[in-house]
């Protein structure tokens, strides 16, 4: 089992505030029981639909927007515990330095699209709700979900900074 444990690169864990750990635990908490509201919601609309003939009126509907929500809520944790992908075809061999400097760089990278995101969904939700643009069945205000999912990505952007901050100290070392 340990051979198998080194033919596999893992995150090279950096030092992050505790403040910044509990809150990206705390919304991928959130993320979590907003999950779990879905999975009741979903069962009980087929068991209606089974029984009754009657699913829960606009469950799609729910389920998209709350699906946006909770992969937003779980980004800053994926980030911040290391949990992203990585492809280490041609760092296995490299160095820890060489290692935290490439994190650094795809921290870079990825702050950089979560700046992007944060930016284009502030103005996707100002204009959904200068439209007034509502969901099919329910007219739910679409507005609302997307500016729920700002906050998460404001974390994911002081995540993905503070571990960027942390691998670039760690190649220093």
């Amino acid at each position: 089992m340990a051979d198998a444990d080194l033919q596999t690169e893992q995150a090279h864990e950096v030092e992050v505030p505790g403040w910044l750990v509990a809150m990206c635990r705390w919304l991928a908490g959130i993320g979590g029981l907003v999950l779990m509201a879905m999975m009741l919601m979903t069962v009980i609309s087929v068991t209606r639909r089974s029984l009754f003939g009657a699913p829960i009126p606009g469950d799609f509907e729910l389920v998209e927007l709350g699906s946006a929500i909770l992969i937003a809520c779980f980004l800053p944790w994926c980030q911040i515990s290391g949990g992203n992908v990585l492809v280490d075809f041609f760092t296995m061999r490299a160095g820890p330095r060489l290692n935290h400097m490439l994190e650094a760089v795809g921290d870079l990278l990825y702050l950089l699209i979560g700046v992007l995101l944060t930016w284009r969904m502030w103005h996707g939700v100002t204009e959904f709700y200068g439209y007034g643009e509502q969901s099919m069945v329910l007219r739910l205000p679409v507005w609302i979900s997307a500016a729920l999912m700002l906050p998460a990505f404001a974390l994911l952007i002081l995540a993905t900074f503070y571990t960027m901050i942390g691998h670039v100290r760690a190649a220093r070392a």
